[in-house]
This record gives C-alpha cells, structure tokens and sequence, in this order.
C-alpha cells in the first residue's frame, strides 16, 4: 500500500480527487479505488516538549536552572491532533511505500520528516520514501506534481535547517523568556517578559524608530530654484534648482541641505536677471521592466499600501484563495520566480483570472500572451514558485478581501506578458553666475506594464526627480538662456515615519538596513530576513498580542511594555545582527552549505553569555507594567505522552530530526 503524508486536509483532498476511484473515506484519510491512502497531518501534530519534561523541577521557574538545555531532545504530541497521530500511526505501519507531501517550504519538509522520525520508520521505508511538491491545489497542477516526484533524501539539509531552527528557538525563547521575566518580577512586574530571537529585534526596531522621532528636533533648510527663460522677455520656460559647491559644505548638513538662510538669498540675488550658460544638455531613453510575480512579503507590503490590510489580514485571505477556492498557487512562497514551462499555461490562467476579475478587459487589451518578462526562469525557482493565479475557473463570486488580494495577485501576473515601461530622461546643467544648476525630467514614451496601474492625470513618468516647471525644451551646450527672478524655498527637516503595516515588513525583509556589521549587511542586502514568510504576520501580531506593540491610527508603535523591555536587554537581543546571522546560518544549511553542529554549538555559548548577563543585570522599577491575560497563562500543559528523541543533529535520513 501506498502512502501519501499530506500537511493538510486540504491538501490531502486535493490529491485523492486525482487518484484512482472510487474514494472511500475514513477517520483521518481518504481510501483509494487502487488500495493506497492518502492521510494528512493537520499542521504541526507535534511540539517541542516542555521543559519540566526533562525534569519536574523546571516547572518552578528559577535562575538557578537557566540555561536549561537537554541532552536528549523530546517531542510530544499536540494535544488537539492527537487523535490524527494515532491514524498516522497505523497507516505508517501498514504501508509498503510513502510518499511525503508536506508544503513545499522548510517548515512543511520537517512536519511530515518528524512524524516519520518519532513513529521509529524503518530505514528501507524512508530510504525509498518520494516528495510530492504541490504549489497549486487545481487536478492539473496535482497531476504534474505526482508525475514529478522526487526522492525525498535531497530534502534532508531542508529538514535539518528546520530542525535547527525550531530547536535554536526554543533555548532561546525558554531561557530568556524565564531569566527576563524572574527579573522583572523582581522589580516589580506582574507579568511574563517574553523574549524571541525574531520578535525582539522587530520590537526593537520599533522601539529605537520611535526613540528616533521623539528626539528628533526640526531645522530649517533653504533651496535656490532658477526661473529660466529662453531669453530676456520669454515666458518661464522650466526651474534648475542649485547645487551648493564644496564651498558651501561648512552650511549644511549631513545630507547636503544648506542651513543657512544667508547663504541661500545671497546666491538668489546673484543670479537674479542674468545670463544662463546650458553646460549639459542630455536625453536618454530608458526601459523599466515589470515587476516580479508576489512572494508573500511583497503581496503583504503592497496590499498594506493599497488596502491598508495588514499581515495576517492578507496571509489569511491567500490562505482561503489557496485552500478554500483554489484560485492561486501556494501562498507562503518566499520566491519571485516562476518555471520557464508556466509560460505555456498563461491561457489557462488567464481564462481562469477572467472569470475572477470580470472588468479585467482594459487589463488584456496591454496584455500579449507571447511576451516573457525575466520571471520565467528555472535557475531561480526551487521548491516553490511566485504567488500567481490558478487556471481554476470561479462560477459565484469572492468576499471582498479575498477578491481585493486575489486582484493585486492577478494584475503583478499580467504584468509579466506586457511591454517594459519606456521613457526618455532628460539632465540639463547650467551654469549661472558662477553657480550650477541643474534640471531634470522623465517623459514616457510606452507606458507598457504601468498600463495595468491606476493612471495619474499626467503620464510623464512617476515623478522621481522631477524638477522642471514644464517639458524641457531641446538645449544645446553653449546655447546662453536667461534666469529671471529666482525662488528661496524655506523647507523644515522631518523626523522619520513611524511604523506602518507596509514600512514594518519591508523593514522585516530587508534587515539589512537595520544591521550594523558591515560584513553581515553585505550577505544581506538581497537575501534574509527577519523571520520568514511563513512567520512574519504571526510575529507582528504576537507582539500586539503581548502588549508590546499597539496601534496608534495607521502607525504602529511600541507600548511603555515595551520600550521597558527593550530598555533592559542587552543590545544583542533587541537587534537585528544576532537574528539575521542566524538566518544566514539556517539557509547556508538548507543549501547544504551549512551543518546543525556548526550552527548549534555557538548558540549554546551565546546562551550562557546571555543568561549570565540577565543575573548581573540590576533591574529598573517596573511596577504596573502588567501583562496580557495571554501572558500570564501557566507555561506547564497536563501530563502528555511522550517519546524520548535522541539529540545527534547529524544530516542524514535516519536522524534529520536528532
């Protein structure tokens, strides 16, 4: 018999409703018309062990037992799918073959590696053990899939990175959840400080950027903008703004406004009623193409802008478009690539997108089914592909957040089959009075994919640097214009925007920002980030689940909670460097670059480091800093089954999950 493990019952349907008939359903699995089953594992069916699982007096929290660190590691099941293990259980037991069908990311590869593990799986079993990656719920999609199937061994560095992480998380949770807490009650806390090794920098970023603006004290700035003529007498034909020389580099400031007020009338008055030399005359035509197919986190940014949704907003609405509907592919895709073979399905697609966005016509009528945008390429897809549009056909109609997601996803897919967006920029340089000046413009020639964007009234670009008043006339260098009467802009310095939804994740994914060792920015800048796709939305909403984050109108900012926290940690924990390398780490090791010894014997050493440092730490008074009802919940469960699980970490088959 055939076994196929699916993450879901979702998923598990979905791959029965292509398989040999007729289906006989059972608790917890699907019976095929062939003899084989295909069961599900409802998510994570197993946990961490607590840590008065290792020992009873852990359930007493106390420095004394910090780091608490097991020598043998311990899984136990979930207490609410535990009746789905059993199943699992005795299917494994009964099959000749399995076949692992879990999501097709790092967390979906160790759901179903760990049942495997913690049910004792003969070696043969798992040796001949397949992957079934399904990114796409819809028969045809399946069918590819299982015609597609690969041994499930080259997804062990997968399974390991997972592991390590899901191990690295709990010593780092557990420990300095517990040594932060003790010592907030001794200072007079009535709560639970709660300490992750992702949500703490992210609370920390909010925290130090609201710092950032309470502190922040505005200061004037002047700009000198020319009124150029094509001659005495003309009308105004465009404005060239000045650019201070390095003389002038004494009044201003670090970004290169000038402070002084002086400074900038004196260089008005200057160049007031005279000659203006063009030094500079250049056009250049430029293309911008598309913008890649979403992974979550763009979808999540871009729907925070449009929609003002936020994270769990829009991965819920994927999960229903994904799940209940069909209607995208998998939503928890970190990739913004799609295979090159994609590119014969757009038809499909596109029939099945129509349906959906019935006023999609305008859309189509830039739409050219034989054009390919960069995003088809196989060398950048792996496990999963970009968030794109099924070929399901929908007959009723969508809820209007899901129909709102579902849009966005749709019209980043058709902006993969239009033209590039084409301009012509245009830099003009004058010299006036001894002073440069300079201007610039953007004019479209195609507007291409933008075609699918809402349109402004003008279409001359997106106004990037734009400074002319009007269209630029054609200059030539040497040609002598006229600069009339000039304008002093007096402007003020902002502070910066505290956090939205939108800025909040883009923050999230691009760390590398917030990261002050230059070497680890550089690694970076273009790949991790703080958590993952799959863990971003749950993340933020955890933190405004422990009071440590509220929201004030449209901005997110942190609560007096949290500002005390991040007040008295070490500056390790609360910024993103620690948590990004990590990141790193666990990439380097699903890729195989990396191992679990070399990523887990340095964390041990920053854990002792850390709780050391929380005993020496003498605490501020911390009185009526209450937590949530969420936080003052016992950490201890009711008795549970348990298995003991040894604790190699080595990379193979056998103990991807030890």
């Amino acid at each position: 018999m055939r076994l196929y493990i699916a993450e879901k019952p979702s998923l598990g349907r979905a791959i029965a409703d292509v398989l040999p008939r007729p289906h006989k359903k059972e608790e917890g699995c699907i019976r095929l018309g062939n003899g084989d089953v295909v069961t599900w594992c409802i998510g994570h069916v197993l946990e961490q062990a607590d840590p008065e699982a290792y020992n009873p007096a852990y359930k007493k929290w106390q420095l004394d037992h910090l780091p608490i660190v097991p020598s043998e590691w311990q899984l136990q099941p979930k207490t609410k799918t535990r009746k789905q293990l059993t199943v699992l259980r005795k299917l494994v037991k009964q099959a000749d073959e399995l076949i692992h069908a879990g999501d097709p990311d790092r967390e979906g590869q160790l759901l179903v590696d760990e049942v495997i593990d913690y049910l004792k799986v003969s070696e043969q079993k798992r040796r001949n053990m397949k992957r079934l990656l399904v990114s796409d719920l819809n028969a045809s999609a399946v069918k590819r899939a299982l015609e597609s199937m690969r041994d499930n061994r080259e997804f062990i560095p997968l399974s390991v990175s997972a592991l390590a992480r899901s191990r690295a998380d709990w010593l780092y949770g557990i420990n300095l959840t517990r040594a932060w807490t003790i010592k907030g009650q001794q200072a007079g806390n009535r709560g639970v400080l709660s300490v992750g090794r992702v949500q703490t920098p992210v609370l920390g970023i909010v925290v130090r950027r609201d710092e950032e603006i309470r502190d922040f004290v505005s200061r004037p700035f002047f700009e000198v903008r020319a009124a150029i003529h094509l001659n005495e007498g003309a009308p105004l034909s465009f404005y060239a703004k000045w650019k201070p020389s390095d003389a002038c580099e004494p009044h201003q400031d670090e970004d290169g406004r000038v402070l002084n007020r002086r400074l900038a009338e004196n260089v008005a008055s200057r160049i007031d009623q005279q000659q203006a030399e063009v030094t500079e005359s250049q056009q250049k035509p430029g293309k911008q193409r598309a913008p890649l197919p979403y992974n979550l986190s763009a979808l999540q940014i871009d729907a925070a802008k449009a929609l003002s949704l936020s994270a769990k907003q829009v991965l819920d609405a994927c999960q229903n478009l994904y799940e209940k509907y069909q209607l995208i592919t998998y939503p928890r895709s970190d990739c913004r690539y799609l295979p090159v073979d994609h590119h014969r399905q757009a038809t499909q697609v596109f029939a099945g997108l129509n349906s959906v966005v019935r006023d999609s016509g305008e859309w189509f009528s830039h739409v050219d089914k034989n054009l390919k945008s960069t995003a088809f390429n196989d060398a950048k897809t792996g496990a999963h592909h970009a968030i794109i549009p099924t070929a399901k056909c929908l007959s009723g109609s969508l809820p209007p957040t899901e129909f709102k997601v579902y849009r966005l996803i749709a019209r980043q897919y058709l902006m993969q089959f239009c033209r590039p967006y084409e301009y012509i920029d245009t830099h003009v340089e004058l010299r006036i009075s001894g002073g440069q000046f300079i201007a610039k413009e953007r004019v479209t020639s195609v507007l291409g994919w933008k075609s699918l964007l809402p349109q402004k009234s003008s279409d001359k670009g997106d106004g990037n640097d734009r400074i002319a008043a009007t269209e630029l006339p054609p200059l030539q260098v040497g040609q002598t214009l006229w600069s009339g009467t000039p304008i002093v802009d007096a402007k003020q310095t902002e502070p910066p925007k505290h956090f939205t939804d939108a800025s909040l994740l883009a923050a999230m994914t691009g760390i590398g920002r917030f990261v002050k060792d230059s070497n680890l920015k550089k690694i970076l800048k273009d790949t991790d980030g703080l958590g993952t796709e799959a863990t971003r939305a749950s993340i933020i909403e955890l933190l405004f689940k422990r009071k440590f984050l509220q929201r004030v109108g449209k901005s997110i900012q942190a609560t007096d909670t949290g500002r005390q926290l991040i007040a008295v940690l070490p500056d390790q924990c609360s910024e993103a460097d620690m948590t990004a390398q990590w990141e790193k780490q666990l990439n380097d090791i699903s890729e195989g670059q990396g191992s679990y010894q070399q990523f887990m014997t340095p964390l041990h050493q920053q854990l002792d480091a850390l709780v050391m440092s929380a005993r020496a730490t003498k605490m501020p008074a911390m009185a009526g800093l209450n937590a949530s009802k969420e936080q003052r919940k016992p950490t201890g469960r009711k008795k549970t089954y348990r298995r003991r699980q040894k604790g190699t970490g080595k990379t193979s088959a056998s103990t991807a999950q030890k």
